[in-house]
């Protein structure tokens, strides 16, 4: 049976448009946000931490509006985009005073995750004002890690969902299209990495990485409810040689094309990047080819 569509790796049959329709028109009064979250209860369309996968379900209901294969009712209201309208995050005030020293006079330093406590917004500051990119907001699943060094903050780490497609690593990994489909979840990007500028503190950074990545997988399963078995960075060669990821056993992938996910063109518009990678299991490459 040819599917009506494919939607985010998922083939949607005739039998499925059907069964939406009739779930629409059997609730009349219901709105589109109630119709989402009703019939991801009923296919069971939940993520591992048992969330309910509503919003892309309301996306692919409005797909198939928009085709002409389902007649939703008028939306009720039109939200306000949070990724559109969020604010630059406030500058924070932190003691910048030089720390110039040993990694091992240093003294012990602390990881907390931040993401989702008041803490947050002391990381997004530092990273707004520090951070050659600034601060954007990662995408899917996050993780942000404050490191500090007594009461001082000393990096910021940041990791999020891995871009579905993606040369360097998808040849790396060897796995199929469906495998990729149904596993990227399992692979993490590791989205900002900043020591703080007034820090001068050698091989910290790599000592930095070494303790995160041998924590992320138990981390990302305690909050997400499923484990990551790979992680991966991008890397600006015109302003870094990628040190530290190297120095923590990190693997050249290769290099971004320089096109970005929604290019119409075939020519690079932005800069090329290495691309890096870490496994986080021995046996990565088998739990990422798993087709079921």
């Amino acid at each position: 049976m040819e599917p009506v569509l494919t939607f985010r790796g998922r083939e949607i049959s005739t039998e499925d448009v059907a069964f939406i329709r009739e779930f629409v028109a059997s609730r009349p009064e219901a709105s589109r946000w109630a119709l989402s979250r009703e019939l991801c209860q009923a296919w069971g369309w939940v993520q591992e931490n048992g969330a309910l996968r509503d919003q892309l379900c309301r996306s692919l209901m409005l797909s198939l509006h928009r085709g002409g294969y389902i007649e939703l009712p008028l939306p009720r209201r039109q939200p306000r985009n949070p990724l559109a309208h969020r604010p630059t995050p406030a500058p924070v005030v932190v003691d910048e005073t030089p720390i110039v020293t040993s990694l091992g006079s240093l003294g012990p330093l602390t990881f907390s995750q931040v993401h989702g406590s008041p803490e947050e917004l002391l990381w997004n500051g530092l990273v707004q004002m520090h951070h050659y990119l600034g601060y954007t907001q990662p995408v899917g699943e996050q993780l942000k890690y404050l490191v500090r060094a007594g009461e001082r903050p000393v990096a910021c780490v940041s990791f999020s969902s891995a871009p579905r497609h993606l040369g360097p690593r998808d040849r790396h990994l060897g796995w199929s299209a469906e495998s990729r489909r149904r596993n990227i979840r399992f692979v993490a990007y590791h989205s900002r990495y900043l020591i703080m500028p007034w820090v001068r503190v050698p091989h910290m950074a790599s000592h930095v990485l070494g303790r995160l990545t041998r924590g992320l997988s138990a981390d990302w399963k305690r909050t997400y409810g499923h484990p990551v078995y790979f992680v991966e960075t991008f890397v600006d060669p015109s302003r870094y040689r990628g040190t530290c990821y190297y120095a923590a056993n990190w693997v050249h992938l290769g290099q971004t094309t320089g096109r970005g996910k929604d290019d119409h063109t075939n020519r690079p518009n932005r800069p090329i990047k290495d691309v890096l990678g870490y496994p986080l299991t021995k046996h990565f490459r088998e739990l990422l080819s798993r087709a079921a």
